[in-house]
């Protein structure tokens, strides 16, 4: 006999009420899957993850080399592109504890190349500002992981990178006509992916655009709304990429912090124009045993280089210079005359005898670079962070440059003029793990980081940044400088 009928029938309620209710939160769909459906067509190849953690203290934020296999080696090397533009571990941001939120990796859909990869990162206490980065050189969508990404999604910013729309390289060989080999000895041949058809230059500013949008897109889709803020960051060609934004893209960005971008014009100076008197004089300056009072030395100094540093506690000694033209000059140069001005004998007539000048008239090469040339018309604030050693691009004839353009830009606006300020680290170079090396070097990143933070005052608070000024070796950005304008050094002890 059943003495309680009505709890009976109170507990088959319950229970099927709790099969439904967990049968409807099983059909939802995760948080992946709504931005992924939002996306829609925009993104292909795409994969999202919830994670525990965006900062690189989990090994799954940042793929492993060659992690996707429809590519070939070295196309697509996102562990060694985050080393590249940071400082050794010890110097890196600290990672306070996890960062949970989405992540998101991918191809963006609607480019022909079918190379433009996108990351987005999603904090999920977000603070309602977006963070897009630009890419160095050829690197991936995950160069900035040391360098900016640690640092801005621990301050709950989202942050969205990409690879200006291009892929890395893949080994080559001398008969191949757009291959370049990796130093002036070496018997390795790369062919850079930028350098194919239908991947000109100017889709670099193209790109850092679409991300934003991509980013927004993302942000309003997982929380709801647009962020209120955007920025954009980058090195090197990042930093190109961070200027072309402010420039073209007022509309998706609110300001932008360069590291030590490339001067782009087709005016002198520029890339053409500044590596080959280095290509062409170091070998006899090596053979001088690195005396600085040679000839060669003299003419590199005359193109705007820093001065050399030699390290005689190594044998045989190493240089400075020695070691861009071993990694830099010559393949950089390469890379770019492949592109701008691909009628020029690569290694016949010789990349030290390339005369910018004189190829004006016999090529398209002022053309291709006006194509993508940097006005410094700013629509929105902008710094600049660059070092004083930097043997890659130097800061005379590229920062400075820059900064002389935005000043000629600034004078026709007059008051309209956003705020446009030039941070000069002493003793700062390209390469940040050079210092290990060369101890008279600093680092940059963290006089970059806190021009960073102290754009988003300027910004959201209207916070006047501190004036352009020469950071001294241990400073840091003031208010009221020490030494204003210009470092009068390009080296200190």
């Amino acid at each position: 006999m059943d003495s309680f009928p009505h709890l009976r029938w109170a507990g088959a309620v319950a229970l099927a009420a709790l099969i439904t209710s967990h049968a409807q939160v099983s059909a939802e769909p995760s948080r992946c899957d709504r931005v992924l459906a939002g996306l829609g067509t925009k993104l292909a190849d795409a994969t999202c993850t919830e994670s525990p953690d965006l900062t690189t203290a989990n090994p799954a934020t940042t793929p492993p080399n060659n992690s996707i296999p429809t590519l070939p080696p070295f196309a697509f090397t996102p562990q060694t592109d985050r080393d590249t533009i940071a400082p050794d571990p010890p110097h890196r941001t600290p990672i306070t504890g996890p960062v949970p939120g989405v992540q998101i990796n991918g191809r963006m859909a609607d480019d022909p190349q079918g190379q433009a990869r996108i990351l987005i990162r999603m904090p999920d206490n977000w603070n309602g500002r977006l963070v897009v980065a630009g890419a160095p050189g050829t690197r991936s969508e995950f160069n900035g992981d040391f360098a900016w990404s640690d640092y801005v999604v621990q301050k709950g910013y989202a942050y969205v990178a990409q690879n200006k729309g291009v892929l890395n390289f893949t080994i080559s060989n001398a008969a191949d006509p757009l291959a370049c080999r990796l130093n002036p000895s070496s018997p390795v041949f790369v062919h850079f992916f930028d350098n194919d058809p239908g991947q000109p230059f100017t889709r670099w500013a193209i790109f850092m655009a679409e991300a934003a949008r991509l980013g927004q897109s993302a942000l309003r889709i997982q929380h709801g709304r647009l962020p209120r803020y955007v920025y954009a960051v980058g090195t090197s060609n990042g930093g190109y990429q961070v200027r072309r934004a402010v420039e073209s893209y007022p509309q998706l960005f609110d300001g932008g912090v360069d590291w030590e971008g490339t001067f782009v014009d087709a005016d002198m100076p520029n890339l053409l124009s500044t590596l080959p008197p280095a290509i062409l004089n170091f070998p006899d300056y090596a053979a001088s045993g690195f005396n600085p009072a040679s000839t060669a030395a003299r003419n590199i100094l005359a193109a705007g280089y820093p001065p050399d540093l030699v390290n005689t506690q190594t044998s045989p000694p190493t240089s400075f210079w020695q070691t861009h033209y071993l990694q830099f000059w010559e393949v950089t140069m390469c890379q770019w005359q492949k592109r701008l001005d691909p009628s020029y004998d690569t290694y016949g007539a010789g990349l030290g005898n390339y005369i910018y000048v004189n190829r004006l008239s016999r090529s398209d090469v002022g053309k291709n670079l006006a194509d993508f040339r940097t006005s410094g018309r700013i629509h929105r604030p902008l710094v600049t962070v660059v070092g004083t050693m930097d043997a890659l691009l130097p800061i005379d004839t590229n920062a400075r440059a820059y900064a002389r353009r935005v000043a000629e830009a600034a004078h026709d606006d007059g008051d309209k003029a956003p705020a446009y300020r030039l941070y000069e680290i002493q003793n700062g170079n390209h390469i940040e793990t050079f210092k290990l090396q060369f101890p008279q070097l600093e680092f940059i990143q963290p006089h970059a980081l806190q021009a960073f933070d102290l754009l988003v005052g300027a910004v959201e608070h209207h916070t006047k940044l501190p004036p352009s000024q020469c950071i001294p070796r241990g400073g840091r950005i003031e208010g009221s400088p020490a030494q204003p304008g210009h470092c009068r050094s390009l080296l200190v002890p």
